[in-house]
């Protein structure tokens, strides 16, 4: 979103962080696409909340860390920005604006005809085309501080930003990829992470509509070494049950207003959803994709990647990065 983009030879790191982990992704080939490496790393509460930066120092220390154990020292990434920040609103626009020029067209009119809910913003834009002498498009956005902070995070480091995206671009890319999309589909994306969940309405291939719901149980939710040697971790709630079925009963409810937002409000009664994809790194996806299946009534999607030649499948957690190893640079 906030760089230029330019292609390498060299292979490119795909870095996916939220406000409890660092994963990463090398991809070995992508067609048919096949991961190299990847990993993560949990990260200490309070370290990134609500996807802005509060200890730069310790993250940078703890990313420092990774880049030796993970062998990527100064190489070229790929990052996706924290959903948390990123909005997406349609705009319409005098039908003579040229598309070079869109760019310089909103920058001039934000905070006048265009309204954002925070200042100094970066965006891209989408166009979508004109209709009564007024052309439609697609704004992306997000806070310049927040993201220039993951840049300088990552030059702190000697790694080399060269492309930013957001998550649902990334895993409906990989979606896309696998062949699973479906031919005048109105698609919610539901990325259902420990730290909160994002929707995204895809209407033929482009975002319209984007949500993002705050995680409010996280913190009792503790890493567990599974081996002595501490090779492996696992997260285990230690709530109570009830806690937890409360809150995924809220997403649900949520989810479903955004649904009905979009048929009775956004299309006036035209559209609906018609298929769901859920993916995340939450513990209890499996929960997650047999309640909205029974709740919603609407056919779900979950994708499927085998990790190497002998076919492992790959966590779920890892879809993201996947898909942001697709991106054109």
């Amino acid at each position: 979103m906030a760089f230029s983009l330019f292609s390498s030879r060299n292979k490119i790191v795909n870095i996916v962080i939220n406000d409890h982990s660092i994963r990463f992704m090398e991809l070995k080939q992508k067609n048919p696409i096949l991961p190299s490496h990847f990993g993560e790393r949990y990260l200490p509460r309070g370290i990134i909340v609500d996807g802005k930066i509060q200890d730069f120092d310790t993250l940078s220390n703890i990313l420092d860390e990774c880049i030796a154990e993970w062998k990527i020292a100064k190489r070229e990434i790929r990052f996706t920005v924290p959903d948390s920040l990123v909005m997406i609103r349609k705009v319409s626009i005098p039908a003579d604006i040229k598309e070079d020029e869109i760019h310089g067209y909103l920058y001039l009119e934000l905070g006048s005809t265009i309204h954002l809910p925070f200042e100094d913003p970066v965006f891209d834009t989408v166009p979508l085309g004109t209709e009564n002498n007024k052309q439609e498009v697609l704004l992306f956005a997000a806070p310049e501080k927040y993201i220039f902070e993951f840049e300088d995070l990552f030059k702190s480091v000697k790694l080399k930003p060269i492309a930013a995206d957001i998550s649902p671009l990334s895993i409906y890319r990989l979606y896309h990829y696998s062949d699973m999309a479906v031919n005048n589909e109105v698609l919610l994306s539901v990325q259902f992470d420990l730290d909160g969940v994002s929707l995204c309405i895809f209407e033929n291939h482009i975002p319209v509509f984007m949500r993002h719901i705050p995680g409010g149980l996280n913190e009792k939710w503790k890493l567990s070494r599974i081996h002595a040697d501490q090779s492996d971790q696992e997260l285990v709630y230690e709530g109570e049950s009830a806690d937890i079925m409360f809150q995924l009963e809220e997403v649900y409810r949520d989810i479903a207003k955004l649904m009905d937002f979009y048929r009775y409000s956004m299309t006036q009664g035209q559209k609906e959803v018609t298929r769901i994809l859920v993916n995340g790194d939450h513990p209890m996806l499996e929960r997650v994709h047999s309640d909205m299946e029974a709740r919603f009534g609407i056919p779900l999607a979950a994708i499927k990647i085998n990790a190497g030649p002998d076919k492992e499948v790959l966590p779920n957690a890892f879809h993201l990065a996947l898909g942001l190893g697709l991106k054109e640079v």
